[in-house]
C-alpha cells in the first residue's frame, strides 16, 4: 500500500461564539460505546464544476456547523464514580489534511482493511479525556484526484443517527445550504443531571444487558478469547438470499402472522445461529447476542425531532447454542424480536434509574476494555449486532457530488457486527462483521449455504 504523508492539522473552532459551560451528560450517554466511532467516505475526482477549494470548503463548513452543534466542539470530563459530563468550552475539532500515492482502484470493494486505518484520524486514549477532541476528521487526497474522508465522532456524545444528523448539516452548510433540522441539545429531557419522576407502581426490573454475558463453558474469565486474532469480512445479502431467509422464518411456527420478523431480525437470528455452528459449541453453551434499539419514538411522548445526543440502548436476547442450532430460524428470531418489543417507555426510564443507583459506571462502559480485561466484551460466545439499515447513511456531498463508497471503519473486536443497506443495489443487504481468524471461513460457509 502506497505511503500516506500528512501535510497539516488543523484546529476548528466554532464560526461565532457558542454558549460555554458544564453539559450534563444522559445515562446512556455514558454507558457502552463510549469511544469513537470511526466511518470513511471516498469520492471520485471533484468535477471542474467545483470552483472551490476542498480543504478550505470542508475546514469553514466544519467551523459554521460547529456552531449550531457546539457540544461537538467541547470535551469530556470525568467525574467520580465513573461519570462524566461535557465541558462546551469550543476546544474546537481536529482536521488533518493528507495525501497518498494511491489510487481509488486500490481499495477494490473497499472491505474494510488495516490500509484504512491510515485513512482515519487516529484517537489515542492513553491521553487524558479531557485533552481528546471528539470530532476528528481526515482527508485524504489520492494520486488519482480522488479523496476519502475518514471521520471518527464520539459515541459518548452522539449515537448514529445522531453523528448522521451532524454529518448531512455539515455537508448541506458545505453547499451554501440552510440547516434543514436544528439540533435538540437538551439531555434533560433524559434526566440528565435530574432524579427520575417516581414510578406509578413499582418497576420490574430485567435488564439483561446489564449482566455480564456468558462465559465459555470451563472458563472463568475471557482473558484467553480477548487475546485471539481476529478478522473482518463485509458478506453481502442479496434481494433474494433475503427474501428467502423471510420466508423461512415467516412461515415458521414462531411467527406473527399480524406481523411478520423484520429484515433485522430475521438476518440476525441468522447471523447467531451461524455463528453458535462456526465457533464449534457444545449444545449446552449459553450465548448472548446484544441488539441496539433507537428510543425516540418509544418514549411517552417521543422525543423532540433532532434530539442530539445517544437515544439508543442495547438489549440482550439470550439462548444456548443447542437450542439456536437444533431449532428452525424463527425461533432464533422470536427471542430477537420479544427483546426488542421489551422497550417501551418504562423499561427505559427503570434503566436509567438502575444506573443512577450505581456506584461506579465504569464496568458497563467500553473505554476500559481497550487492551485490557475488563468492560463489555461480547466476543466467543457471544455477538453484538448494531442495524444501520434505516439510517440515512448515504448521499454526503459536500458540493463535489456524492461519495462512491461509504462504510464502517476498522472494528476489530470479535463478535463486533454491523448490518447496512447495499449502497449499490436496491434491496441488498451487507453484514460488515469482525470474528476470531478461526472462526470466520466456517462462518462465511454457513451463512449462505444455510439460506
Amino acid at each position: 500500500m502506497a505511503s500516506i504523508f500528512f501535510k497539516d492539522t488543523y484546529i476548528i473552532v466554532p464560526a461565532e461564539p457558542t454558549w460555554t459551560g458544564r453539559f450534563p451528560l444522559a445515562e446512556w450517554d455514558q454507558v457502552g460505546t463510549i469511544t469513537h466511532v470511526p466511518t470513511v467516505y471516498f469520492y471520485d475526482k471533484p468535477s471542474e464544476s467545483f470552483q472551490g477549494d476542498v480543504v478550505e470548503t470542508l475546514k469553514n463548513s466544519l467551523s459554521r456547523a460547529l456552531f449550531y452543534f457546539y457540544p461537538m466542539a467541547g470535551r469530556l470530563r470525568w467525574l467520580p464514580r465513573g461519570r462524566f459530563e461535557l465541558d462546551c468550552n469550543a476546544a474546537g475539532a481536529t482536521f488533518i489534511e493528507a495525501e497518498s500515492e494511491a489510487v481509488l482502484t486500490d481499495f477494490n470493494d473497499y472491505s474494510p482493511t488495516p490500509e484504512f486505518e491510515k485513512l482515519m484520524p487516529q484517537v489515542n486514549y492513553k491521553n487524558p479525556i479531557e485533552t481528546i477532541p471528539l470530532v476528528l476528521a481526515q482527508l485524504t487526497k489520492f494520486k488519482c484526484g480522488g479523496l476519502s474522508l475518514g471521520v471518527n465522532l464520539s459515541h459518548a456524545v452522539v449515537d448514529g443517527l445522531s453523528a448522521l444528523h451532524f454529518l448531512s448539516e455539515w455537508g448541506r452548510i458545505a453547499r451554501s445550504e440552510a440547516i434543514e433540522t436544528v439540533p435538540f441539545l437538551d439531555r434533560k429531557i433524559l434526566w440528565a443531571g435530574e432524579p427520575l419522576p417516581p414510578f406509578a407502581s413499582p418497576p420490574r426490573f430485567d435488564h439483561k444487558e446489564f449482566e455480564q454475558p456468558p462465559l465459555l463453558l470451563g472458563e472463568k474469565d475471557n482473558v484467553e478469547e480477548r487475546k485471539k486474532k481476529t478478522t473482518v469480512a463485509m458478506l453481502k445479502l442479496s434481494k433474494s438470499q433475503l427474501e428467502k431467509l423471510k420466508s423461512i422464518v415467516n412461515t415458521s411456527k414462531y411467527a406473527d402472522p399480524a406481523r411478520g420478523f423484520t429484515r433485522y431480525e430475521t438476518v440476525t437470528g441468522h447471523v447467531w445461529r451461524c455463528a453458535c455452528k462456526a465457533r464449534g459449541h457444545s449444545p449446552e453453551q449459553p450465548t448472548a447476542i446484544g441488539i441496539c434499539v433507537d428510543i425516540r419514538n418509544r418514549m411517552q411522548p417521543p422525543l423532540p425531532r433532532g434530539y442530539f445526543g445517544n437515544a439508543t440502548l442495547d438489549v440482550v436476547a439470550a439462548s444456548t447454542s443447542g437450542e439456536l442450532i437444533s431449532n428452525e430460524l424463527g425461533f432464533a428470531a422470536e427471542k430477537i424480536s420479544k427483546a426488542i418489543k421489551n422497550v417501551t417507555n418504562e423499561y427505559v426510564m427503570i434503566g436509567i434509574e438502575y444506573l443512577k443507583n450505581q456506584d461506579d459506571l465504569k464496568k458497563f462502559q467500553d473505554l476500559h476494555a481497550l487492551g485490557s480485561t475488563e468492560g463489555p466484551f461480547y466476543g466467543n460466545p457471544n455477538l453484538g449486532l448494531v442495524s444501520w439499515l434505516t439510517l440515512p447513511m448515504y448521499g454526503l456531498d459536500f458540493g463535489w457530488g456524492k461519495e462512491v463508497y461509504m462504510g464502517p471503519g476498522t472494528h476489530d473486536f470479535d463478535g463486533d457486527s454491523l448490518l447496512l443497506t447495499d449502497q449499490n443495489e436496491d434491496g441488498s443487504v451487507i453484514l460488515a462483521t469482525c470474528l476470531q481468524v478461526a472462526h470466520m471461513e466456517a462462518f462465511k460457509k454457513h451463512f449462505y449455504e444455510d439460506i
